[in-house]
């Protein structure tokens, strides 16, 4: 290699155009998509043949949804909603979230807690929702204060759960050994049990936002009828479904994109988790 191409072509960056090709996802990851997005065009795609082939009264074609998505956007009847909701999900599901993890680090690690406390938790996680909400509107009737309670409820269980699971499997020689160490109780929490418990935590966290979505919808339905829950019981009582599958819709993405955004804060607090998973 000559003098002038070694000048020419500063550390780090390719030197022929073949290389700079080579810069992007892996093919791995590219298939993936491509896979993905191949799903996407096939069931968006078979829904629209068969939207149009049936009775509008039992499914509506993604391109009606659209029109209506746009009209109840415009009217500002759809953001209104979806800001109803999101504020009682956001407070529902950080207060639940806050919580239950602190009351499953406690109930995890010690067992004096988690015996006085473990028969509530099942009795409590084991009742069905909606066997309480008559008892919910007695004590809060039917404004912001129940659909908070209800989503909080349906919520703070899943993320105790999981955190006193995560707390259980950490294996007790690492705790052994920093007690070794003369480490106090707060430096092994800090430094051995919490790092352990992130990965259980945030399974938690994923499966209490499709809960706090269900919770939110639910108390929506039977409480004060407002936000997307509202939306779906107006017009599925008016027989229009293409504005009914709106909020439904709006609902499911939500829960993607927080689904997606506890993982990323998982990748944040926990890499060596990402790094475990890709080799």
């Amino acid at each position: 290699m000559s003098v002038e191409k070694l000048t020419a072509a500063p550390i780090g960056v390719p030197e022929d155009e073949d290389q700079i090709e080579n810069i992007g996802p892996p093919p791995r990851a590219r298939r993936l998509w491509m896979y993905r997005l191949a799903s996407i065009v096939f069931v968006v795609g078979g829904w629209e043949i068969l939207g149009q082939n049936i009775n509008p009264l039992f499914l509506a074609p993604p391109s009606a949804i659209l029109v209506a998505a746009y009209q109840m956007t415009a009217s500002g009847q759809l953001p209104a909603a979806l800001g109803q909701s999101l504020l009682t999900l956001l407070i529902g599901f950080v207060t639940a979230s806050l919580v239950g993890m602190a009351l499953g680090l406690l109930i995890g690690r010690y067992k004096p807690v988690a015996a006085s406390t473990d028969w509530i938790v099942s009795a409590l996680y084991a009742t069905p929702l909606v066997a309480l909400i008559p008892l919910v509107i007695i004590w809060f009737g039917l404004g912001f204060a129940a659909k908070l309670f209800i989503v909080f409820k349906i919520t703070v269980f899943t993320v105790l759960i999981n955190t006193a699971a995560g707390v259980r499997n950490v294996p007790e020689p690492l705790i052994q050994l920093g007690k070794a160490f003369g480490a106090t109780e707060r430096q092994i929490f800090a430094k051995i049990i919490l790092p352990s418990a992130l990965p259980f935590m945030a399974t938690g966290l994923r499966l209490g936002i499709g809960r706090a979505l269900i919770g939110m919808v639910v108390a929506e339905f039977y409480t004060a009828i407002t936000g997307l829950g509202a939306l779906i019981v107006i017009y599925g009582n008016q027989y229009e479904v293409a504005k009914m599958f709106v909020p439904i819709l709006v609902l499911m993405l939500l829960g993607i994109a927080l689904s997606a955004g506890v993982r990323k804060i998982e990748e944040m607090v926990a890499p060596w988790k990402r790094a475990d998973a890709s080799n």
